[in-house]
Parts: structure tokens; C-alpha cells; sequence
């Protein structure tokens, strides 16, 4: 009995893939794989088999579905051949743009705010700079200032010094 009882698991699995070998069991296996594929699933394809090739027909949003669907048909069991008659409809169904005309609009869009923020740091800098330019200008003014001030104040003091008729002009008897 127990032998029996062994051998039934056995042969639910040989019926199973008895079964999957069919072409209605293949179709089966590849619309399920299709159903449970992310990249594939929101898409119509029709599947058809006929001794053992499968025909994949429909319209998929990208090249990415069409490949995920080509390939998740050749890698069911039982598949000798897939021919692959998918059409790419690169169209958005809800806004009636085009993938490429999305693309662009959103490239134009980060060229113009980079733009802007090109010419904002620039404006930054130049008026940065300008600040700087100011400070370095008025820093040097000041010093020369204070340069010539303490070039006139030696300069006066050596003349004093050697133009002196009294050389004892401070009365300390020297």
C-alpha cells in the first residue's frame, strides 16, 4: 500500500508535465509567465501554439516587453521555436505623447533651470568679486595713506635733525 501510495505523487507529475507539453498546456505556461512578468503583464499579447512554436502576437509598450516576452516564451518547457510578431507602440495611451516628445520637453526643462543656475552663480561670483575688489582697493588706500603719513613724519625729523643750528634745542645743556 505504501508502494501506492508513493507512486501516485509520481504520477501527478508526469500527467502535470504530460500535460504542460501540450500546446493548450504551453500557451497556458507562457500566459501565466507573461501574467506574473512585470515588464510584460500590463500588455496584450497574444499567444498560439502549434506543435510546440509559439506565436507571439499584440502590441507592447517598449522594446524591454518585447524581449522579456520573447524570451520568458523560449524558456517554458516544451517550446521547440517562438516566432516573434510583437509591434513596440512607444505612444503613451493616456496623454497621447510620444516617449521621445516627453524626453525632450523634460531635457528642455533641466537645460533652461540649469541655465539659470549657471547664470545665478555667476552673477555671485561677479558680485563677490566686486565686494573683494572694493575691500583689496580701500585696504591698499588706507595703507598707502598710512605709508606716506609715516614717510612724512620720518622724512620731517631727519630735516629737523641735520638742519638743527641748535643742536642743544632741548635745553639739557649738551
Amino acid at each position: 500500500m505504501k508502494r501506492v501510495a508513493g507512486l501516485i505523487p509520481m504520477a501527478a507529475l508526469v500527467f502535470t508535465v504530460a500535460c504542460g507539453q501540450t500546446d493548450a498546456g504551453i500557451t497556458t505556461n507562457v500566459k501565466t509567465k507573461f501574467a506574473a512578468d512585470e515588464t510584460v503583464k500590463a500588455y496584450q499579447v497574444d499567444v498560439d501554439t502549434e506543435d510546440h512554436v509559439v506565436t507571439l502576437s499584440g502590441t507592447v509598450g517598449s522594446f524591454a516587453a518585447k524581449r522579456q516576452a520573447v524570451t520568458l516564451a523560449r524558456q517554458t518547457d516544451g517550446v521547440r521555436d517562438v516566432v516573434d510578431n510583437l509591434v513596440i507602440n512607444d505612444a503613451v495611451a493616456t496623454s497621447g505623447v510620444g516617449i521621445d516628445d516627453r524626453a525632450e520637453t523634460q531635457i528642455k526643462e533641466g537645460a533652461g533651470e540649469a541655465k539659470d543656475g549657471i547664470q545665478h552663480g555667476a552673477n555671485e561670483v561677479a558680485d563677490g568679486a566686486k565686494k573683494v575688489g572694493s575691500a583689496v582697493a580701500d585696504g591698499a588706500k588706507k595703507v598707502g595713506s598710512e605709508v606716506a603719513d609715516g614717510a612724512k613724519k620720518v622724512g620731517s625729523e631727519v630735516k629737523d635733525a641735520v638742519t638743527d643750528d641748535d643742536p642743544d634745542s632741548d635745553k639739557d645743556g649738551k
